[in-house]
């Protein structure tokens, strides 16, 4: 049997070997509670779990105090949006983010409309980026937060995220950003780029499949969330429940791997993507979507005119695995959204 080519890793990514040798001892041996405090089993789980926040800061220059983990990015930036908007929501209530996020954080937007908050959809230019004129524009005194996503999922246009959080924090909002294509693949920094929240996933880059992790910024300021799940105090407070022992040691061996290989795969990547695309480009009208300039490097995303999405996946699927949008829709016969 024939295994395709697997074009489609923004969906999700295979395991990196290393990943599951470190996982391996936390389902067997080493199998205990991180929250039982009182014995060895729980002093090894801890241990394994204390390691993977310190890997995860490290990957994005934070504090291992400031990382909370989740079952994932979609649980980060529920906890991010409406955990801020419970938080500050005597200061304000008003949220602005960009028509192109994920469906994550577009949809938590809404459950706070829902609640009484007032929301900002704002376009994006015809290159994906967003108009740092109008968000500025946008701004008011009730405006508690601006999440902007650091690389687009489908057409991987990374926004100018310095720019975004200075103006956020000029008119006393808070700056998030859902960073699951980034983190890993190109070099973050939450300090340098002044990200007050960012949200992460694991099996985005090679780790395992329901962990992420929740950066929330302590100092200058120190930033609060609203617990959105209720039980025993976990993970400071904020994130209640039985920690994924294996999971969190996967994400952090992931980011661990992330950092000393990100370099020379770049190099790669962006060589095989750029040999792709001249390739692609020699056929009539056909046209890379979103800022050749300000991208990931494993990103590319292509349109032909006359031809549907959904008709060229019928073609490939059999030989090539890719997608015409992000893996949540990809159910719908409905063009992307992003597009």
């Amino acid at each position: 049997m024939n295994i395709p080519i697997y074009l489609d890793n923004n969906a999700t990514t295979p395991m990196d070997p290393r990943v599951l040798e470190a996982m391996i001892p936390y389902f067997t041996q080493k199998f205990g509670n991180a929250a039982s405090r009182n014995h060895h089993f729980g002093w090894v789980a801890e241990e394994g779990v204390d390691y993977a926040r310190e890997q995860v800061a490290k990957l994005i220059g934070a504090s291992e105090k400031e990382i909370i983990f989740t079952s994932g990015a979609t649980e980060s930036d529920n906890l991010a949006i409406k955990g801020v908007f419970e938080m500050y929501k005597e200061k304000g209530n008003h949220i602005i983010t960009a028509v192109t996020e994920h469906k994550a954080v577009l949809d938590a937007c809404k459950h706070v409309e829902k609640l009484g908050g007032r929301v900002t959809y704002l376009p994006v230019k015809e290159d994906g980026l967003i108009d740092l004129q109008l968000l500025e524009q946008s701004m008011s005194s009730d405006t508690i937060l601006v999440s902007i996503m650091y690389g687009n999922n489908e057409i991987g246009v990374i926004q100018p995220i310095k720019e975004i959080a200075a103006i956020a924090h000029k008119y006393g909002a808070l700056f998030m950003t859902d960073a699951t294509q980034a983190v890993g693949k190109i070099p973050v920094d939450v300090n340098a780029d002044g990200i007050d929240l960012l949200a992460l996933s694991a099996h985005k880059m090679y780790g395992p499949k329901g962990v992420g992790a929740l950066y929330v910024r302590r100092k200058g300021p120190r930033v609060k969330v609203t617990a959105q799940m209720d039980g025993g105090g976990h993970e400071r407070g904020m994130r209640s429940g039985t920690l994924n022992v294996p999971g969190i040691v996967g994400l952090g061996k992931a980011c661990e791997i992330c950092m000393q290989d990100m370099e020379s795969d770049n190099k790669r990547i962006i060589k095989l993507r750029d040999k792709l695309e001249t390739a692609l480009m020699l056929l009539e009208e056909a046209y890379i979507n979103g800022s050749v300039e300000h991208r990931l490097p494993h990103v590319t995303n292509i349109s032909f005119k006359h031809v549907e999405g959904e008709g060229l996946l019928m073609g490939f699927n059999k030989n090539i695995a890719l997608s015409s949008g992000s893996a949540c829709t990809s159910a719908s016969l409905e063009p992307s959204y992003v597009l």
